[in-house]
């Protein structure tokens, strides 16, 4: 009976995997400490990274497109997906809520799942599942099954059913999850609040020796032990001046929070969780070795929305094509993308250069800038327009113009 058992645990570990995110209770790091989604979110390192990647991303507009016969894309507000995605999945949530959820899930777990509910072959609703209840494997038929319990149910579905976006360096089953490879250095972070917590709640004070020349009875070292503690270890009690008699003497401790590396090293803890998300530091308020003026956070932030963000865009974008779009919708041209844009209607500037630019290029008309600006349009504004200075290097002293092409007459 004993090796059955272990072979039929073997086989199923073979083909079925627990979401790499699970952790079970008391799963320790190094440091000792437990590491779960509880405990993880604690550390306001975490919070942040995750909050700033998951807020960022389900704030931009996502669209669905559709080929227009001038090689351009249109957006297809007819299309039954434009709703679900753009405005609300599910009767419950917005799509920002939608979309903070499932991507705090990818960045702690490593997998979002959703399962989608489909009228007339049309999806009608996403509704997210929290990815610690689901556990996924492959089946002899090659598809994957899902299984997952919520409000005391269990539900079991195919990749049909099941929108599943997974995180960086997994596999078909499912992505790696920060919570499992950076466990050791949360453990730490937790360790070094802890301490640190609790230099706190002595008010910071070093503890000390009591020397006393003779040995104490009960009662004496109860009031040693306790009474004295009672009345001067604590933030308010600090300062308070300690007397001593019948030759007792006290003997600091000193012991320098600087000289433990206590700051620093929670100040590495913040550098190493924000390298684990792809975070810049200053991003989170972390500024101690940076500047917060000047063109060098400007490349950082630059480099955030290129090498940390557009990734994780591209593999939700991906995903849901793959997922959800049917073999006519990708025959019609139907397709789904984030609108990066979106991130300058908090720049003014920077919108305003980037319209100005656009428009002196010829590449957008006043009616297309006016339509992003939420504006009515104005007669003659869906004429592309370039600057009169832009003519070829011969012609640039010659006051007449040259004469229009047939091109330009017409």
């Amino acid at each position: 009976m004993n090796i059955l058992r272990k072979m039929a645990t073997f086989v199923r570990n073979l083909t079925i995997r627990e979401p790499d995110g699970w952790v079970p209770p008391g799963q320790q790091g190094d440091a000792g400490e437990d590491v779960n989604i509880d405990t993880a979110l604690a550390l306001s390192a975490v919070w942040a990274c995750v909050n700033l990647l998951a807020g960022t991303i389900s704030s931009l507009p996502l669209v669905v497109y559709r080929d227009a016969k001038d090689g351009s894309k249109e957006i297809a507000k007819d299309h039954s997906l434009y709703r679900l995605l753009h405005d609300s999945p599910n009767y419950d949530q917005t799509a920002v809520d939608f979309w903070d959820f499932m991507c705090s899930a990818i960045e702690l777990w490593g997998n979002a799942y959703a399962q989608i509910s489909r009228t007339g072959g049309k999806v009608v609703a996403l509704s997210p599942i929290r990815p610690e209840f689901m556990s996924v494997r492959r089946l002899q038929s090659g598809s994957l099954q899902y299984r997952w319990t919520q409000d005391g149910k269990s539900f079991v579905a195919t990749d049909n059913e099941i929108l599943h976006i997974r995180g960086a360096g997994g596999d078909a089953l499912g992505g790696v999850s920060t919570l499992h490879v950076a466990r050791n250095s949360f453990s730490m972070a937790r360790a070094a609040d802890k301490a640190a917590a609790g230099m706190f709640k002595n008010g910071l004070r070093p503890s000390g020796v009591l020397t006393f020349e003779e040995w104490l009875t009960k009662e004496q070292r109860d009031i040693a032990e306790t009474k004295l503690a009672e009345k001067f270890v604590g933030a308010v009690n600090a300062g308070r001046p300690l007397v001593l008699e019948g030759g007792t003497k006290w003997e600091q401790l000193t012991i320098n929070p600087e000289e433990a590396q206590m700051l620093e090293t929670r100040g590495f803890s913040v550098e190493e969780i924000c390298r684990f998300f792809g975070v810049p530091p200053f991003m989170i308020g972390h500024t101690s070795k940076s500047t917060s003026w000047g063109t060098g956070l400007e490349q950082q932030t630059l480099g955030f929305l290129q090498f940390t963000l557009r990734r994780r865009l591209k593999r939700i974008e991906q995903a849901l094509m793959r997922q959800l779009l049917t073999p006519d919708d990708l025959a019609r041209g139907i397709s789904i993308e984030f609108n990066f844009e979106g991130l300058l209607r908090a720049d003014s500037q920077g919108r305003a250069r980037f319209y100005q630019i656009m428009t002196q290029i010829g590449a957008m008309t006043i009616n297309e800038v006016r339509r992003l600006e939420n504006l009515p349009p104005v007669d003659g504004g869906n004429v592309p327009r370039m600057q009169m200075q832009n003519v070829p290097i011969t012609d640039a002293g010659n006051d007449a113009l040259p004469p229009p092409n047939e091109d330009d007459a017409a």
